[in-house]
């Protein structure tokens, strides 16, 4: 996948946001999160929207393209 949410991990980890707050908070859900953190999902702007108001950022705090290798 060319987009990693490795760095939203990282941000959610470093402000001590556990997934049971994302879900009680209507922030993200369970499987939204599971598919992330496996690489087959991706965030809508709605989500990405609530993440960035949550934690302070940009949509670029929260992911990266990485190119495919050829």
């Amino acid at each position: 996948m060319a987009i990693c949410y490795d760095k939203l991990f990282k941000l959610l980890e470093e402000h001590g946001i556990s997934t049971y707050y994302l879900r009680q908070n209507k922030i993200m859900g369970q499987q939204t999160y599971y598919n992330l953190k496996n690489g087959k999902g991706n965030l809508g702007t709605e989500t990405m929207e609530k993440l960035c108001k949550l934690l302070n950022c940009q949509p670029g705090d929260l992911m990266e393209y990485i190119p495919d290798k050829e």
